[in-house]
C-alpha cells in the first residue's frame, strides 16, 4: 500500500491543569486525533461490501428505485481487487448478488438483477442485515475494509427487532473483521435502533430525509471506505493508579492492561475526530504532579508515531479557584453536552415527558453559562439550548425529531453535520 503523503497528528487539551488536594476533581479533555492524508492515486486496500437493501412494501416506488440506483453506482467505483455482495430483504431474505469479485461481468450482472427487484412484504431487517454479514465473513480480506451497508426505510417488525439485541450482534460481527453502516429513509424507521447497530458496529448511522438523497449518502459512505488508511483505531490511555476515565462523546471506553482504551474505528484519508473524556482524580498532597500518556495503535501501526501527554498539579482551593481555563477545550466539551441534552430531550418528547425534555436542556445550559465567562461561542451554545426548549413542549413531527436525533449523533462521533467523515481543511 503506498505510504500517506502527512504523518498522523495526536494532541490532547485539558480544560484546567491544576486539581484539588482535599477534594475529588474532576477535569475534561479532548484528543484530536488526525489521520494522514493519502496520496492521489494511492494504491489502497480492497474492499468487502455487502450491499442491503429493504424491499419491504413502504419501499415501493421512487425510493427503491433510487436505492438500486445507488448501489449501481457503488459497485461502479470499485476495482476488480474488489468485493461485493447485494441482498434484499422484507419477510423473506434473497441474496441477489452472492460474494464475488467486482468484475465487469458481476457488476452487469448485478445492475440486471437489481432492475428486476419490486417491493413486497414485511421488514426482517436482522435476517437481511445477517445474510449480507454472512457474504462478507466467508471471503474476509484480511488488509482491506469488510463492511455490510444497511438500508431501511420502516420498523423491523419480523425476526429479531430488539435494539440492544441486534447491536450485542453488530458488536461481535465488528469482533470477526466485519463493520456495519445504517442508512434510515424518510420518517418511519427506528433512528436510535439503526444508530446503536452502527455504533457497536463499528461504522456509521445516517439520516436520509427524502429518496432522492439516497445515492448522495450511500456514496458518501462508499467513497469514505475506498478512502481507509488506518484500520482499527483505538485509543490508549495510561494514567496514574486511581485516576478513572469516561468518555463523554460516542466511543466506548474500555480497560484493558493496565489502560484505557477508546474504540475509534476506521480513519479515512485526512480525517479529524475528537475525543471528549472526563477524569476523576483522588486526593493528593500539594505540588504532587500527575500525568496521562495517550498513544494510538490500528492494525497496520499506521499511526503508532502519534503520542502526547497531559499533566495536572494538586494544588489548594484558591489556586484552583483562580486558575484560567483552556476557552477551546470548554467549547468542545461544552457542544459535547449539549449534544447529550438534546439526544435525551428529543427521548423524553417521544415519550411524551416535555418537562423533562425542558429541565435537561435547561439544566445543561446553566451549566455551561456557569463556566462561559465572556467567551461568545459558549454563551451562544448555552443560548441555542434555551431558545430550543419550546420546539420540545410539544409533540415535534417525526422528521423534526428525527434530524434533532441524528445532528446529536453526528456530534457525538465527532462527525460533520450531514454524518460524513470530518477532515482537515
Amino acid at each position: 500500500m503506498t505510504p500517506p503523503t502527512t504523518t498522523p497528528t495526536l494532541t490532547i487539551a485539558t480544560d484546567r491543569t491544576l486539581v484539588r488536594s482535599r477534594w475529588h476533581s474532576k477535569r475534561h479533555i479532548v484528543a484530536r486525533l488526525t489521520a494522514p492524508v493519502a496520496p492521489t492515486g494511492r494504491e489502497r486496500p480492497p474492499v468487502n461490501l455487502a450491499f442491503v437493501l429493504d424491499r419491504s412494501g413502504s419501499m415501493d416506488g421512487a425510493k427503491l428505485r433510487l436505492a438500486a440506483k445507488a448501489v449501481e453506482e457503488g459497485i461502479g467505483r470499485l476495482r476488480a481487487s474488489d468485493r461485493f455482495s447485494v441482498g434484499m430483504y422484507d419477510s423473506e431474505i434473497d441474496v441477489l448478488v452472492p460474494g464475488t469479485f467486482a468484475s465487469g461481468d458481476s457488476r452487469r450482472d448485478a445492475v440486471e438483477r437489481l432492475a428486476r427487484v419490486t417491493a413486497r412484504g414485511s421488514t426482517d431487517l436482522c435476517g437481511g442485515w445477517l445474510a449480507g454479514c454472512e457474504q462478507v465473513a466467508t471471503a474476509l480480506i484480511e488488509d482491506g475494509v469488510n463492511r455490510a451497508l444497511l438500508l431501511t426505510d420502516g420498523l423491523a417488525n419480523v425476526g429479531m427487532t430488539a435494539a440492544h439485541e441486534l447491536a450485542h450482534h453488530a458488536t461481535q460481527l465488528r469482533a470477526r473483521g466485519v463493520s456495519t453502516s445504517t442508512f434510515g429513509v424518510g420518517n418511519d424507521f427506528d433512528e436510535v435502533l439503526l444508530q446503536s447497530m452502527a455504533q457497536a458496529g463499528g461504522g456509521h448511522f445516517y439520516d436520509i430525509a427524502s429518496a432522492a438523497a439516497i445515492g448522495d449518502h450511500i456514496g458518501s459512505e462508499v467513497g469514505d471506505t475506498l478512502e481507509v488508511v488506518a484500520r482499527d483505531v483505538s485509543l490508549q490511555i495510561v494514567l496514574p493508579e486511581g485516576v478513572r476515565v469516561e468518555s463523554l462523546g460516542a466511543f466506548t471506553a474500555r480497560a484493558a492492561h493496565g489502560r484505557t482504551v477508546i474504540d475509534i474505528g476506521d480513519l479515512v484519508s485526512g480525517q479529524e475526530v475528537e475525543v471528549p473524556l472526563r477524569l476523576s482524580f483522588p486526593l493528593g498532597r500539594i505540588g504532587e504532579v500527575v500525568a496521562a500518556v495517550m498513544t494510538v495503535a490500528d492494525r497496520g501501526d499506521v499511526l503508532a508515531d502519534a503520542i502526547d501527554r497531559a499533566s495536572w498539579e494538586y494544588a489548594d482551593d484558591s489556586a484552583n479557584d483562580a486558575q484560567p481555563r483552556d476557552v477551546e477545550a470548554d467549547r468542545i466539551i461544552a457542544r459535547v453536552f449539549a449534544a447529550r441534552a438534546r439526544r435525551e430531550a428529543v427521548h423524553r418528547n417521544k415519550t411524551g415527558d416535555y418537562a423533562a425534555a425542558r429541565r435537561v436542556l435547561e439544566a445543561t445550559a446553566r451549566r455551561i453559562g456557569a463556566y462561559a465567562g465572556r467567551d461568545p461561542e459558549l454563551h451562544s451554545i448555552a443560548d441555542d439550548l434555551r431558545r430550543e426548549i419550546e420546539s420540545f413542549q410539544q409533540a415535534m413531527p417525526e422528521r423534526q425529531r428525527k434530524e434533532a436525533y441524528a445532528s446529536s449523533a453526528y456530534a457525538l462521533q465527532s462527525r460533520a453535520f450531514d454524518g460524513t467523515a470530518r477532515k482537515r481543511s
